[in-house]
């Protein structure tokens, strides 16, 4: 069976992921084309011309049928970009997101750490990074999702890091031992915000990944109940937080006896990471 170009079925699929307002559809079908050629940016932008094989091809039509349907990318290839490495993602972990990095930025500023917990590790993703960066860091990772482990798990596989255990912890129970770095990207939109979430987001991301319900603060009141007795002295607490939520966490920290350090912005300059220390 002979196809269009590659080329040709870009700007097609480009056009059909426009007319259901996928945000940049151009940039989202050679994402797609480039994971149903198994072709580099490169070798694939040299060999737009060629028509696609039959395999190929039918990757790629059924693709851009789930990303016309607002299925994410990442759940389509099956894995995220995240400070320059891939991590599987599925259903069960938050997608990875780039003002996440703003957290590991300011970590690796800050840092090296020798014993980092990541609260809530969903894919590992912080963490993992953290100790391929760290060589000599040690970490353990928590999640009350087994499926969310199973991934963290795998991708540890996948990026050869032994260094690092994850467990089924809810919050502070069943860890023991101080830790130089703790550090979450909890739940924390508000009940009321995820009518507003994109369809990517609020039909195909976990739930309990996104919200805890309420006020969206409920993460950083239990994170705060324990984080004074982890802290090794001198250790620090970062955490990820809405745009708008600097006071109400830092006012929920200062009430556990922490220190707010300081408030990172990501790169749109919204408020992003508190870091906090004894």
């Amino acid at each position: 069976m002979s196809h269009p170009t590659r080329a040709a079925l870009l700007r097609q699929a480009t056009e059909a992921l426009a007319a259901a307002d996928v945000p940049d559809p151009a940039r989202d079908a050679r994402l797609l084309l480039r994971w149903a050629s198994g072709l580099e940016a490169a070798a694939l932008s040299a060999d737009l011309e060629t028509p696609p094989n039959d395999l190929e091809a039918h990757r790629f039509a059924k693709a851009i049928g789930r990303r016309a349907a607002r299925t994410p990318v990442s759940h389509i290839t099956g894995t995220r970009a995240f400070w320059g490495r891939d991590f599987r993602v599925t259903p069960e972990v938050l997608d990875p997101r780039p003002e996440t990095e703003t957290l590991i930025a300011e970590a690796l500023h800050r840092g090296p750490f020798r014993h980092v917990l990541d609260l809530g590790t969903g894919s590992g993703c912080i963490l993992l990074t953290l100790l391929a960066e760290w060589p000599e860091a040690t970490g353990l990772g928590t999640d009350t999702s087994d499926a969310a482990l199973a991934v963290a798990t795998s991708n540890a596989d996948t990026l050869g890091i032994d260094r690092v255990t994850f467990a089924n912890h809810d919050w502070w129970d069943g860890i023991d031992g101080a830790f130089d770095l703790i550090v979450s990207n909890p739940p924390y939109i508000a009940a009321d915000e995820i009518p507003a979430l994109s369809p990517e987001v609020r039909e195909h991301e976990p739930r309990a990944a996104l919200t805890p319900g309420g006020d969206g603060l409920a993460a950083y009141r239990a994170i705060a109940t324990g984080a004074v007795s982890h802290l090794a002295p001198g250790g620090l607490l970062m955490v990820e937080i809405g745009p708008t939520q600097y006071y109400d966490v830092s006012a929920i920290l200062a009430g556990a006896r922490l220190l707010v350090h300081a408030e990172i912005p990501d790169l749109d300059q919204r408020s992003r990471v508190i870091v906090a220390g004894c």
